[in-house]
């Protein structure tokens, strides 16, 4: 159409930094889709490795991670920058993860109600997939659900414990202590079956 508009559509999303694309996204979207895919493109590995090692299984990663694209999608012209695009992107990512956990959560409680074996259709999805992939996924069952997104968002996200704090609701001095609570946790269970 006019000059302007061809002369911004004139750049390489992957040398922009994440606040430069989400301003991009902002003018952009719905019409074009440049700056909203390379920072999919950016965090989208990632993004399936917190679903994974947080639901347990990949099936159920991917769906939270369809989720979560599209509502960043549809929630990119309406960020703010009060955080970084990162942080907001986990936080979207954590309540998914959430939302989906007490969804399998009520699924296994109406299976046992109706008397079906819950764990022998659980255990083929889950247990055997964790185990096989062995380092930290094996270590993880052995923590509750908020234990494990501490600790899945600071080794695969690669997040700081403020960021973590904020995207969880706590404080940081919680976040801090539940993190070193977790990691104790871990290196008895560790060093328990280490002697075994």
């Amino acid at each position: 159409m006019n000059t302007g508009q061809s002369l911004s559509m004139r750049y390489d999303p992957r040398e922009l930094s994440d606040e430069e694309l989400v301003q991009r996204a902002h003018v952009e979207l719905f019409h074009v889709t440049r700056a909203y895919e390379e920072l999919m493109r950016r965090y989208q590995r990632t993004l399936f490795n917190v679903c994974a090692r947080y639901l347990g299984n990949e099936r159920d990663a991917d769906d939270v991670c369809q989720e979560v694209m599209l509502k960043v999608l549809y929630g990119l012209k309406n960020f703010e920058g009060k955080s970084k695009f990162k942080t907001w992107l986990y936080s979207i990512t954590y309540n998914e993860c959430i939302t989906q956990y007490r969804k399998e959560r009520r699924k296994r409680r109406l299976l046992d109600a109706l008397s079906l074996d819950p764990l022998e259709e659980a255990s083929e999805e889950k247990t055997p997939k964790a185990e096989e992939r062995g380092g930290l996924d094996r270590w993880l069952v052995h923590v509750n659900p908020i234990d494990r997104e501490i600790l899945v968002l600071r080794f695969v996200a690669e997040l700081e414990f403020q960021e973590i704090a904020d995207i969880m609701h706590m404080g940081l001095s919680a976040t801090k202590m539940r993190y070193k609570r977790a990691l104790d946790r871990l290196r008895e269970k560790y060093s328990g079956l280490g002697e075994t």
